[in-house]
C-alpha cells in the first residue's frame, strides 16, 4: 500500500511544466530575441531582427472575407453615435 502512495506522489511531479519551474531549462514563449543585452544592463534592439510584414494595397480587390453559405442572413444598419446620446 505504501508503494502505491510513494508512486501516485511520484507521478504528480511529472506536470505540465512551467516557465517557473526548473532550473536549467528556460521554456520561453516562442517570440525570438529582437536585440541583445549590453554590459550596463541595456537592452540594445536590433533592427534587422524586428519583424516587418508588407502588406500589399487591397484598393479595387473584388475579394471579400470569406463567410459559411449556411450563416443566415442579416442586415446592419450603420448607426450613428447621436442615436446613443440621445437614448441616454
Amino acid at each position: 500500500m505504501q508503494q502505491v502512495i510513494r508512486g501516485i506522489f511520484r507521478g504528480a511531479k511529472r506536470g505540465v511544466m512551467t516557465s517557473k519551474q526548473g532550473r536549467q531549462f528556460y521554456k520561453g514563449n516562442r517570440t525570438g530575441a529582437m536585440g541583445r543585452h549590453t554590459k550596463h544592463g541595456n537592452y540594445v534592439i536590433d533592427l534587422d531582427k524586428v519583424r516587418t510584414y508588407v502588406v500589399p494595397d487591397l484598393t479595387g480587390c473584388e475579394l471579400q472575407a470569406y463567410v459559411s453559405h449556411r450563416s443566415d442572413k442579416f442586415k446592419v444598419s450603420p448607426c450613428a453615435g447621436e442615436k446613443f446620446i440621445n437614448e441616454a
